[in-house]
């Protein structure tokens, strides 16, 4: 069966998603840009966690992928982006080392990796230590602010510089709402943070 979805970047809102579809008894084979393809399967018998990887490069990512696989999990990639070139090349202010610069082919369009494992009623998350947890959502708040300060920007060039009020609104309702995602984050992070000197 092959299912359309596009979650642009609510990472929990596509991990629930998966995890609904596995507990009606549909098993997650295949992905691409909007597709899912699943198989039928015991309900309940697998479960899923995404992992926001953009910050990577492409040699890390992979290296990630196959730790995963070493441990027996079922591991693919998947797009935030909505975008079918070739030969595109990206910045990522947030990304570390070589993971600042994204290409296609490459990590592009594979900012994330859905892991699969099979429900065995233990626990499955991929950050364990509330500092790693902090960290992870750090770089996934900074994608956002990003986001954000590029729209703030493009709604003063729209709407004042250029005098256009409709594009330029649209532009700043757009950085309001990815401002306040990004609040979502730090929230998260600070919580986070503040169990880690906790546990020390």
């Amino acid at each position: 069966m092959r299912k359309y979805r596009y979650f642009w970047g609510m990472m929990k809102s596509q991990e629930q998603w998966l995890n609904k579809m596995a507990k009606e008894g549909w098993r997650l084979i295949q992905t691409g840009k909007l597709s899912y393809d699943f198989e039928p399967c015991e309900p309940g018998a697998y479960v899923y966690r995404l992992e926001f990887v953009a910050q990577k490069s492409w040699n890390e990512s992979k290296k990630y992928q196959i730790f995963f696989e070493e441990m027996g999990y079922k591991v693919w990639t998947k797009n935030i982006n909505l975008n079918w070139s070739m030969g595109k090349i990206r910045w990522r202010p947030y990304g570390e080392g070589a993971g600042q610069i994204s290409t296609n082919p490459g990590s592009y369009n594979k900012e994330l990796l859905i892991v699969e494992k099979e429900d065995d009623g233990q626990p499955f998350e991929l950050h364990t230590a509330n500092a790693d947890k902090a960290k992870y959502y750090g770089y996934m708040r900074n994608v956002w602010l990003g986001e954000a300060g590029t729209f703030l920007l493009l709604s003063v060039v729209f709407g004042i510089l250029a005098k256009n009020t409709v594009v330029g609104s649209i532009c700043l309702i757009l950085a309001v709402v990815m401002a306040v995602v990004v609040l979502i984050f730090q929230k998260q992070i600070k919580k986070y943070n503040d169990d880690s000197k906790i546990e020390e």
